[in-house]
């Protein structure tokens, strides 16, 4: 068993089922869930709740999210938080890219990450 219990039938479930189905129809790009991030350490959650302040149809580089959270060298530690992001799409991780710009790691894809930002308007 992991840090977050599986229920299928939980209301908040059911809630963000409903709201990542209409983000997918393009109804809506904002989640409004109650998020437990408590599974993940200190680092990765400070990592997890920099990446909400990302607005939809906005990206930014693992660089500039390591300054964000005050660790400016651990550029990499970001990297490995973010690759580890439990809520995918909803703790919008697609939304950053490499330094360059360059669309980097995701591990739905990058054919995934590339059409979430195309959903969003980030990228053409």
């Amino acid at each position: 068993p992991g840090a977050w219990p599986q229920a299928p039938d939980h209301p908040v479930l059911r809630c963000a089922a409903e709201q990542l189905q209409r983000y997918l129809c393009g109804d809506g790009t904002q989640f409004d869930l109650p998020l437990d991030m408590a599974g993940g350490t200190a680092f990765q959650q400070a990592v997890w709740q920099a990446l909400l302040s990302i607005a939809p149809g906005q990206t930014t580089s693992y660089g500039a999210l390591a300054r964000n959270i005050g660790r400016p060298t651990a550029v990499r530690a970001v990297g490995a938080a973010v690759g580890r992001n439990p809520l995918s799409v909803v703790v919008p991780c697609h939304r950053v890219l490499g330094q360059d710009g360059s669309l980097t790691g995701y591990a739905g894809g990058l054919e995934r990450k590339t059409d979430l930002l195309r959903r969003e308007g980030a990228i053409a």
